[in-house]
């Protein structure tokens, strides 16, 4: 066994694997960029490196530094993670003449799975049931039209070299087969070094489910149940659970027998995962194969007890798998949640900063038989940086059944608090609320289907209003103990956007009483919050509640259950006084555009003069390794351009102006 391996990554995956390693008393080494000096994977490993500037092409993807800092260390083994180097053959191959053990699969399994190209290829010839499409390269834009002319729309293009959901293009028209080319090459060459693409039928209102394998070097290959990752948006998953609610017994034997037949037939020695499209009538097809850990391991771990990373490691070093597939079993139900630094009412636009609040939920196993784990490479005070993956955490409950999953999931969600930078929280809280994603009816199609207008904080209603609005009630009574305390009962008003909530409350000391007006029924709250917390957790009734709670100014700002709300919270003479005050009148909409986050100008589809509909295309950006289509939203005229491509521009930049 190996006494030090270095961590050829960064974030919450670099974090993850020394959890791991420190737990087998194997000593860690991180490498680090400029960027990355104070992160929290330097912190937490036993030695650090410095590797390079910022972006990762000068740091974390420069093999020569990584074996330099192994030779240095003394580091036996590199363990890759996922992304940057960890599918690259030549890494590989760079560290077998260095010396350094390779905690991943063998060159060749890279180099025949890791090409998209090649990997449908090898799996048509393995008798594993593929797509049907075009496995050769695409050269231009009209080859991509007659193929697709020749496979039927819609398609997907999608990059050789990709991952991750970058270089991915659906098309429903020709017209968007030459656009989804062209924009799939130029991200397939931004993000991957490589602008091959191919082009293969899209099965309409597929679910996305892949099977993890494991095999060593003596042989031996199993599979550890399934996943399922159909809750996408831009092809990049959002959550994960384990098992999949569409297949029974049967289809996940068929698929985990083709999985290994596909493992062994690459003599498969890591941990790696067989990718399906899946028809609802449990139909399933060969996707791709990742030859590396995958982001949403954690769900497969918790079902099975079986630490991947370990696996690895043991693989790596030579040892022959302890497990043999008569050992697996399913245990529960897991549900992942990837907490991104992003913007989901506007676009998803990633985000860059500092963490100004940071408190996950805290990670337990309960007697109830709920797991709660958050992995992440962040800390309070901490900066999501421009350069990287915005992920914050991925938050994982486990149960021993879906829907108790499902429930500690949203509690663990509203217990999640974030401030100084934009999150997705509120969008992750939504979707575990949703009827659909409760009942498994799901499609990759799903947020596209469920949120046609793009995603906005909805507001309380019924019941869960009348929660908010006692909450409310009880934060104002504990900030300003003295103005509601008029004999121990207060009447009060609490307005939630345009709906008003009269109500009474009277208690304290950690035990209230609230009675709606015309109600009957008197509802007991219990809590022991303290005002600087950004979490308000109690008893309404009996019932646990979570809220996140922003009371730095009024209204206050509650979190609930996938709702948003703001609560102002007034005496009734006070909000008969609001009710006769003029509305402000916002201002007329903007004339320029403006750059929503931190990001590279690619590219300008229009010059000053021209006339554009709403719709049209302006500029495409690029961030946090993605790139983005601005659109117009209205008819306008373009006065003035004041960016050009390869400008680096600031959130808030504008890039042109209208008239």
């Amino acid at each position: 066994m190996f006494s030090k391996i270095l961590i050829a990554n960064r974030g919450e995956i670099a974090c993850r694997i020394i959890h791991t390693a420190r737990r087998m008393g194997i000593a860690t080494v991180a490498v680090y960029s400029d960027a990355d000096r104070r992160a929290l994977h330097v912190q937490m490993a036993d030695e650090a490196v410095h590797i390079g500037p910022a972006p990762a092409i000068q740091s974390y993807l420069v093999a020569e530094k990584i074996i330099e800092a192994c030779h240095r260390t003394g580091a036996q083994a590199v363990h890759p993670g996922y992304g940057f180097l960890s599918e690259r053959s030549s890494f590989v191959e760079a560290l077998d003449g260095a010396g350094i053990v390779f905690i991943g699969p063998n060159r060749r399994a890279i180099d025949v799975m890791g090409d998209k190209i090649a990997s449908k290829k090898f799996a048509s010839d393995a008798g594993v049931s593929t797509i049907p499409g075009y496995l050769g390269v695409i050269e231009d834009a009209e080859q991509a039209k007659e193929v697709a002319r020749q496979i039927g729309l819609p398609v997907m293009i999608k990059a050789s070299a990709g991952g991750g959901g970058k270089g991915m293009r659906i098309a429903r028209s020709i017209d968007q087969v030459a656009e989804g080319f062209t924009r799939a090459r130029s991200e397939a060459a931004a993000s991957f070094g490589d602008d091959r693409v191919f082009i293969e039928k899209f099965i309409e209102n597929p679910r996305h489910i892949e099977i993890q394998v494991m095999g060593d070097k003596h042989g031996n290959a199993i599979y550890l149940a399934e996943r399922e990752c159909s809750i996408q948006r831009r092809n990049q998953k959002v959550l994960e659970e384990a098992p999949s609610s569409l297949l029974d017994e049967h289809t996940r034997r068929l698929m985990g027998e083709q999985a290994v037949a596909l493992a062994r037939a690459v003599d498969y020695d890591s941990a790696g995962t067989v990718e399906f499209v899946c028809g609802q009538d449990k139909s399933f097809y060969f996707l791709e194969m990742n030859t590396r850990l995958q982001v949403e391991h954690p769900v497969t771990e918790l079902i099975t007890g079986v630490d991947l990373v370990e696996q690895m490691i043991r693989v790596a070093a030579g040892e022959p798998l302890a497990l043999r597939q008569e050992d697996i079993r399913i245990n529960g139900w897991a549900i992942e949640s990837r907490v991104y630094a992003e913007d989901p009412s506007n676009n998803f636009m990633p985000a860059a900063g500092r963490l100004r609040t940071y408190r996950p939920p805290a990670q337990e196993q309960r007697a109830d038989g709920i797991t709660v784990r958050n992995d992440t490479g962040v800390y309070e005070g901490g900066e999501i940086a421009l350069h990287y993956d915005p992920m914050i955490a991925k938050l994982v409950t486990h149960a021993p059944a879906r829907e108790q999953a499902i429930d500690a999931q949203c509690e663990a969600l509203d217990s999640f608090a974030i401030e100084g930078i934009a999150n997705n929280l509120s969008f992750l809280s939504a979707l575990m609320h949703h009827p659909r994603w409760r009942s498994g009816q799901l499609s990759t199609g799903f947020i596209a289907e469920e949120y046609p207008d793009g995603y906005k904080p909805a507001q309380p209603e019924g019941d869960m209003a009348r929660r908010v609005a006692m909450v409310a009630a009880v934060l104002d009574r504990c900030l300003h103990p003295v103005a509601l305390n008029d004999g121990n009962c207060a009447e009060v008003v609490v307005r939630l956007a345009d709906a008003r909530q009269s109500l009474s409350i009277s208690g304290g000391a950690g035990q209230w009483l609230v009675r709606f007006d015309g109600d009957s029924n008197e509802h007991t709250i219990q809590s022991d919050w303290l005002t600087d917390e950004p979490v308000w957790r109690g008893l309404i009734d009996g019932r646990r509640v979570v809220m996140g709670v922003d009371i730095s100014r009024e209204p206050y700002q509650i979190s609930y259950a996938g709702t948003r709300s703001s609560a102002l919270v007034l005496r009734p003479r006070e909000d008969e006084l609001l009710a006769l005050m003029p509305e402000v009148q916002s201002e007329a909409g903007t004339k320029s555009l403006v750059c929503p986050m931190p990001a590279m100008l690619v590219s300008l589809a229009v010059k000053v003069g021209d006339q554009v509909k709403a719709g049209t295309a302006l500029c495409v950006l690029e961030a946090m390794k993605m790139e983005v289509s601005l659109d117009a939203e209205a008819d306008a005229v373009i006065t003035r351009i004041l960016a050009k491509p390869g400008d680096k521009l600031a959130g808030g930049d504008i890039i042109m102006d209208f008239a």
